[in-house]
């Protein structure tokens, strides 16, 4: 997987964090005080895909934009601090780069609890000036990549009129992989999907318990899409391909730290292994033991190789878990 290129087009996400030590409760209203500890900004959305893939040493090509703002600045500055290119990413002045604000507080020793969280968001479908950008950035990148990501938060960047560029960009027999967070049916006839539980009971209407594998089958008959991977939380992942479904256990624990970015996390290992020339199968299982490790740390998070490596050796009886039908 390292140095392996992964085309990426995204909905730019900054997630900013602040922590705090309580103080006392406030006389003007009933709210804690905080005493103000730090503050740090991480790739979120769509770009904690991107960091992910550059974290298990993959080299992320991404397409985005972001606003000439703060949260904008701030971003693209983590990128270029983790080696990550940045000449597919447009600055548009008029609009607000998405950042989630999370207010967390606890004591000095203590593991910070998240106290309230706001949004700030703004939507942009990509103008003259960001394709300008884009078809730059494909142009330099023809024929590297032999995978091709959109993660798709809704924030208007991702469209299904750009899922044709990135095949023409990638490398003759290469795939492009979809996470839609809202609106995956419009992505119908790309290679793979990822959605959790939740996606997937929307688009089918009903849910997923009723009947997995009857309901994974006709999603992907749905969708025109050869391979589809549902992630179900606690209960772990369900592989919809070629004739098989297999369902996967989950990694470690059911009890969690912080379930923030994990899909983040699958999608970017699932491309990553995929350009590696994994199968289906093998990208679901590396996918799997990488969503286990982030989900206990705090926050949007990434593991690395070595991590990665290390939960393979660790969950080698989850293989023995693993159940098959046919489809």
């Amino acid at each position: 997987m390292a140095g392996r290129p992964v085309i990426m087009l995204a909905d730019m996400v900054a997630d900013r964090f602040v922590t705090g030590t309580p103080k006392r409760i406030s006389r003007e209203a009933p709210v804690l005080i905080l005493r103000h500890e730090s503050e740090v900004l991480v790739p979120g959305g769509g770009a904690n895909a991107v960091a992910n893939v550059a974290a298990l040493g993959g080299r992320p090509l991404p397409l985005g934009v972001v606003g000439d703002d703060a949260s904008g600045r701030e971003l693209v500055a983590c990128f270029e601090e983790r080696g990550i290119a940045t000449s597919g990413i447009a600055v548009n002045a008029g609009y607000r780069t998405p950042t989630k604000v999370r207010i967390l507080g606890g004591g000095r020793h203590a593991i910070k609890q998240q106290i309230v969280r706001y949004d700030v968001e703004d939507s942009i479908e990509p103008g003259a000036a960001e394709l300008t950008t884009f078809q730059r950035a494909l142009s330099a990148w023809k024929n590297e990549a032999r995978v091709g990501v959109l993660s798709d938060y809704g924030y208007g960047i991702v469209q299904p009129a750009m899922v044709e560029p990135l095949r023409t960009a990638m490398a003759a027999g290469g795939r492009v992989l979809c996470d839609s967070r809202h609106r995956l049916a419009d992505f119908a006839g790309v290679d793979a999907a990822t959605p959790n539980a939740e996606e997937a009971e929307s688009l089918l209407g009903r849910s997923l318990d009723d009947d997995l594998d009857g309901s994974g089958r006709e999603l992907r008959r749905r969708l025109a899409c050869p391979t589809l991977l549902v992630t179900r939380g606690s209960s772990g992942m369900s592989l919809f391909t070629g004739t098989a479904t297999i369902h996967l256990p989950v990694h470690g624990t059911t009890q969690v730290a912080d379930v923030t970015g994990a899909g983040d996390t699958v999608i970017g290992t699932f491309a990553l292994a995929t350009a590696a020339g994994a199968t289906p199968l093998e990208a679901a299982l590396l996918a799997n033991y990488a969503g286990g490790v982030v989900v206990m740390k705090m926050g949007t998070a990434t593991l690395d190789r070595a991590e990665l490596a290390a939960a393979v050796t660790a969950g080698s009886g989850l293989l023995a878990r693993v159940s098959w039908a046919a489809s």
